[in-house]
């Protein structure tokens, strides 16, 4: 369950899978947390479904549900804790500050939630998890301390490079998905070229069918290129943003798209930027 979900939402958006997820949690999985069962059992149990759980949290972030994407995540965090896995447990620590990134909280707490996440995942989880938590650092503290963002990102590279390949979504972590964070990080410290060029492998590594990666890193590229002067070089990347972002079912894209429009309509003069703007409407 947790690999085909985690499937729909890089196809299709955070919306896809959402209510069939949390149905599925709600009835059979916690029917079976409250049966009788070895301690061991019932840990493996528990653990799995936090993992389930962060799963639909970020379906809801995904689907622009933060409140109940919050609940999730508190959730699964406790659930983790409880089953004694302090890597699922440093996973949920991660996706709580890098939500509260996203919608803006550049606090000293988030940050510091961000560095709790890298410790446990150093002292109980795998490279791949390691590295994970790592790029969070990067992309957190590029906007207050470069030089800990740099630490940090040399440190979850090495421990990319270690990472055997897992099975599914908590078992490993994609070198695109890092390179994005890398850009993100770049993109923070006013380093455009590297920004750019971080966008770019990113999205030169992703699968066709990884939409909605693929469609968010576009707007990555095309948003960090126009913000340093280069309208015509942005376009482009607009264009294939628009193009994915309608086979898909996720707040996110339509947020980027919203920051999009903002973005060029001081341009509507300019015949391309004109023509993204109607068929951003559209």
């Amino acid at each position: 369950m947790i690999r085909l979900c985690d499937d729909l939402v890089r196809h299709h958006g955070g919306s896809a899978a959402r209510a069939v997820l949390a149905a599925y949690v709600a009835r059979p999985v916690l029917g079976w947390l409250k049966a009788p069962q070895p301690p061991s059992a019932h840990r493996a149990l528990l653990s799995g479904t936090a993992q389930l759980t962060l799963l639909l949290g970020m379906m809801c972030a995904d689907d622009g549900a933060d409140a109940l994407a919050q609940h999730y995540y508190l959730t699964a965090a406790g659930m983790a804790r409880e089953a004694q896995d302090g890597a699922t447990l440093a996973i949920g620590l991660r996706t709580l500050a890098a939500q509260a990134h996203e919608l803006g909280h550049r606090t000293p707490a988030v940050r510091a939630l961000a560095r709790h996440a890298a410790d446990l995942a150093a002292q109980h989880a795998p490279a791949a998890a390691r590295c994970y938590t790592l790029a969070l650092v990067a992309v957190v503290e590029a906007g207050h301390d470069p030089r800990a963002a740099r630490r940090a990102l040399s440190a979850g590279e090495r421990h990319l490079d270690g990472a055997p390949d897992g099975d599914g979504p908590f078992g490993s972590y994609a070198a695109a998905s890092f390179q994005y964070q890398r850009g993100q990080t770049f993109a923070a410290l006013k380093e455009t070229a590297q920004a750019t060029a971080a966008f770019s492998a990113a999205l030169r590594m992703r699968g066709p069918d990884e939409l909605l990666a693929r469609a968010l890193t576009c707007a990555r590229i095309a948003e960090t290129l126009l913000r340093d002067g280069h309208l015509e070089r942005s376009l482009s990347h607009w264009g294939q943003f628009l193009d994915l972002a309608q086979h898909l079912q996720s707040g996110r894209v339509r947020r980027q798209s919203g920051v999009m429009t903002a973005l060029l309509r001081p341009y509507g003069a300019h015949a391309g930027a004109a023509e993204l703007l109607r068929r951003a409407r559209q």
